[in-house]
């Protein structure tokens, strides 16, 4: 079982980590443009993860994933492989960096618009991120996984979008994937509580259709049933004594 409390000196090693993934997000900001393709963008972050951080892309193999980065775009909820898919005006990608210095991992994603898109794109990728921000507000010693999850749900509910269930939060450190599952739906007052030392991610994915999900034949991209529009924001957190620390949020950069 892995360790659910790291010790202040990890979190210092997975500040890090989380740090230069976002680091990876802003690179690639200027490059997110209409005719670009996912491929272009995996290369672009590979070498920079490789050649100026002098870290390790963690999807790259990671069970086969064959790529550096995952590129999920309009309807695809997560995991998408990048390729030579081009990027067109109206588009919204989410791009989910994870790297791993000297053996901690870092875990983030952000939304992307291409261009200029349209308000159903605009208003998608906010809503994800006010469920991604009431999240991380509820994050804190004491509060219940639960709490977490009913939070991002009954926001998401309200505004007539829906949270998938399939895939979730978790655990990191050492490892890419560690205890504890963080659900973005629940209910409150169950499941574990949130001690001082535990890191692990929210990222909660919402459509603006149904919740359902389907996935594709290369057995990595996930999409929505009903092709309805996703969108996805992420950021690994460490619980302190008073709260919570954003461990994969750039010095000066926004959320």
């Amino acid at each position: 079982m892995t360790n659910l409390i790291k010790a202040p000196e990890e979190i210092a090693k997975m500040r890090i980590a989380g740090h230069l993934a976002a680091d990876v997000l802003r690179m690639i900001r200027p490059y997110v443009l209409p005719g670009v393709s996912t491929e272009e963008l995996d290369q672009r972050c590979h070498d920079y993860i490789v050649t100026v951080q002098h870290a390790i892309p963690a999807p790259l193999n990671y069970r086969g994933f064959p790529k550096s980065i995952c590129t999920s775009v309009n309807h695809q909820v997560c995991h998408g492989i990048p390729g030579n898919r081009k990027l067109k005006d109206g588009d919204i990608v989410n791009i989910d960096i994870t790297v791993i210095k000297d053996g901690w991992h870092g875990d983030t994603s952000k939304m992307f618009f291409v261009g200029e898109p349209s308000i159903a794109a605009r208003r998608i990728c906010r809503i994800s991120h006010e469920c991604l921000m009431l999240g991380l507000d509820l994050a804190k010693p004491g509060t219940h996984l639960g709490d977490i999850g009913h939070a991002i749900q009954r926001h998401a509910e309200a505004n007539n979008c829906s949270v998938v269930r399939e895939y979730c939060g978790h655990g990191i450190g050492l490892q890419f994937h560690e205890e504890p599952q963080v659900l973005h739906f629940g209910t409150p007052g169950i499941g574990l509580v949130l001690q001082p030392g535990m890191a692990f991610t929210i990222e909660p994915m919402v459509n603006a259709g149904k919740r359902h999900v389907k996935l594709l034949s290369d057995q990595w991209t996930v999409v929505t049933k009903d092709h309805s529009l996703s969108a996805q924001w992420e950021h690994t957190i460490a619980i302190t004594g008073g709260g919570h620390e954003i461990l994969t949020q750039f010095p000066g950069d926004d959320i």
